[in-house]
C-alpha cells in the first residue's frame, strides 16, 4: 500500500455516512461450497517474500521475478494470457529522474535583484515530484491555507503549529507548492541533509499514476523572512537540473472469457500489487523490505482466485487478474493497464484490489476483513449479503480508498474498492514486514470467505453502481 498517497490525500474530506444502499436479493451459496488452499497460500507467500527476491522493488529486476513467477502460476490454473506478445507480462517504461545540479528558488522582484535560494543552504525539500515549478507567492496562515490557497501558487504558510500538515493540504488541493520554515535553521544540519540531493519519484513514459504534482520544501529562518517580505504575486521559480534515466516495470495478465455471450462484456478485475520496497535503510541489521503483508498477501490472494475461477466451469462473466507492477512507486504499473487495458475499459463492471490481509484489524472481529469506501458504492453491502465477511473500513482517517492501484480505476469511473485487514501495524513498510509476522490462520480464513462471493459476483447480472456523490 503506497504511503505517497496517503500523505498527500490524508488532508482530502472523506465522504460520510447517508449513502444508500440498492435492496439485495437472498444470500447465494456455492454448491459445492468453495475451499481454499491453505497449502497453495503458503507456498505463494514463502516464495513472493522470501528474502531471495530482495523485497520485489519496483521497477527491478525482483519485480520481474515476481512478475514472472505471478506468470506461470495462471499459466498453470489455466487462465489465458492478456500481456504483451502473447504473453502474461506487460511491460511499461518509466523515467528515473537524477538531479545533476543543485537545485534554487528564484523569486523576481520588479525593479529589484532576484532573491536566489539554494538548496542546502537556504532550503531542503520536504516533498518534491518535480524539477521545475513556478507560480505567484502567496502568504497564508497555518488555519488560512486549506480553504483559500489558489491553484498554481507558490504558498508561504505563516504561523506555527502543524505547518506541514498544512502544506500537504495546500499542495493536495492544486498548489503549486508549499514552503514552510524550518523548525531546525542550523547551517550545520542544512550542510549535512544538503548533500544528499531530494529523491524524485519515478514516473511513466508516457505520464500519470496515483500521485501528482507535490511539492513541499522547508526554509532556514533568514530565507524564510526573505520571502515573508516580498509582496504576494511575486513569482517564484524553481529549478533542478536533472536527467531521465530510463527503466521498466511489469505487470502480470490474464483472462477468462465470460461463457455468456449477454454478459462477457461486464467484466470483473481482480487485482493487487506484487511489487514493495526492495532493498533499503537497515534496521536491526535487516535491510530486506520483504514486504509479506504489504502485497505479497494480496498478490497470494489473486492467485487463489485464479485457481478456483480457472479450474471450474468459464463463469457467465469476463474476470481479468491483473498483478501490477510500481503501485509503491505511485501506482505506475496500474496506470499503465488502464490506459492499456486487455478489454474496453467500458466493459469494466467493477474491480476488488486485494491488500494487505496476512493479519486481522483490532478494530473489527478477527475474522472479517473490510472494503475501503464502503459509503461509496452498492459493492460492499450486496457481497456481504451474498456471504462475504466484509465490513466498512474502520480507519477512515487515513484515506485507504485513494492509497491503492484501485484509486487509478475509480477516477476513470470503474467502481473499484480494496478488501484489506490492515490494522496500521508497525511492521508497514519496515524490513520486519516478514512471513514471521503473517498470521496464515487468518490469511486462509480472509481469502476463504470471499471465494464463493467472488464466485457469485462473476457469474451474476448484479450491476455494481456508485452511490450518489461516491464517485471520485
Amino acid at each position: 500500500m503506497t504511503k505517497i498517497a496517503g500523505l498527500l490525500l490524508l488532508s482530502l474530506s472523506l465522504l460520510t455516512s447517508g449513502a444508500q444502499v440498492a435492496p439485495v436479493s437472498k444470500p447465494h451459496l456455492s454448491s459445492p461450497p468453495v475451499k481454499v488452499c491453505a497449502r497453495c497460500i503458503r507456498a505463494h507467500m514463502e516464495f513472493l517474500a522470501s528474502n531471495a527476491l530482495n523485497g520485489r522493488g519496483s521497477a527491478t529486476h525482483d519485480e520481474l521475478v515476481a512478475a514472472t513467477y505471478v506468470a506461470s502460476q495462471l499459466r498453470a490454473y489455466g487462465i489465458e494470457p492478456v500481456g504483451d506478445n502473447g504473453g502474461y507480462l506487460q511491460q511499461a517504461v518509466i523515467l528515473k529522474q537524477k538531479l545533476t545540479g543543485q537545485p534554487q528558488i528564484i523569486a523576481a522582484q520588479p525593479d529589484k535583484n532576484p532573491v536566489t535560494l539554494t538548496y542546502g543552504e537556504q532550503f531542503l525539500s520536504v516533498y518534491l515530484t518535480q524539477t521545475h515549478f513556478q507560480g505567484a507567492l502567496q502568504k497564508l496562515s497555518v488555519e488560512d491555507t486549506a480553504k483559500q490557497a489558489k491553484p498554481g501558487a507558490v504558498v508561504l504558510i505563516t504561523g506555527t503549529g502543524k505547518t506541514q500538515q498544512a502544506a500537504f493540504a495546500v499542495v493536495s488541493t492544486g498548489a503549486a507548492a508549499a514552503l514552510i520554515m524550518a523548525r531546525d535553521s542550523s547551517a550545520e544540519r542544512f550542510a549535512e541533509a544538503g548533500k544528499t540531493p531530494p529523491k524524485l519519484p519515478m514516473r511513466l513514459e508516457m505520464g500519470g499514476g496515483l500521485g501528482g504534482n507535490y511539492n513541499v520544501l522547508e526554509l532556514n529562518k533568514d530565507a524564510y523572512q526573505q520571502l515573508e517580505n516580498i509582496p504576494d504575486g511575486t513569482q517564484i521559480s524553481f529549478n533542478a537540473p536533472s536527467e531521465d534515466e530510463k527503466m521498466h516495470t511489469w505487470n502480470a495478465l490474464g483472462i477468462v472469457r465470460g461463457s455468456d455471450p449477454a454478459m462477457r462484456h461486464s467484466a470483473i478485475l481482480l487485482s493487487a500489487h506484487l511489487d514493495h520496497l526492495g532493498i533499503g535503510k537497515p534496521v536491526n541489521g535487516d535491510d530486506i523490505y520483504n514486504g509479506a503483508d504489504d502485497d505479497a498477501s494480496g498478490t497470494t490472494a489473486v492467485l487463489e482466485f485464479a485457481r478456483v475461477l480457472g479450474a471450474g466451469s468459464r463463469p457467465r462473466r469476463t474476470v481479468i487478474f491483473a498483478l501490477f507492477g510500481s503501485e509503491e512507486a505511485g501506482g505506475l504499473g496500474s496506470t499503465f493497464f488502464r490506459e492499456h487495458p486487455p478489454v474496453p475499459l467500458a466493459d469494466f463492471a467493477a474491480n476488488l484490489e486485494f491488500e494487505m490481509l496476512g493479519r486481522a484489524d483490532s478494530k473489527v472481529n478477527a475474522d472479517k476483513v473490510w472494503l475501503t469506501g464502503w459509503e461509496r458504492s452498492n459493492l460492499g453491502p450486496i457481497l456481504a449479503a451474498h456471504g462475504a465477511k466484509l465490513v466498512s473500513d474502520p480507519h477512515l482517517d487515513q484515506n485507504f480508498f485513494a492509497r491503492s492501484d484501485n484509486y487509478v480505476l475509480a477516477k476513470k469511473g470503474v467502481v473499484a474498492q480494496t478488501v484489506s485487514s490492515y490494522g496500521l501495524h508497525q511492521d508497514y513498510h519496515q524490513p520486519s514486514d516478514d512471513l514471521a509476522h503473517i498470521d496464515f490462520k487468518h490469511m486462509d480464513a480472509a481469502i476463504g470467505s470471499m471465494l464463493g462471493p467472488v464466485e457469485w459476483l462473476v457469474n451474476s447480472r448484479f450491476t455494481p453502481k456508485w452511490n450518489e456523490g461516491g464517485k471520485p
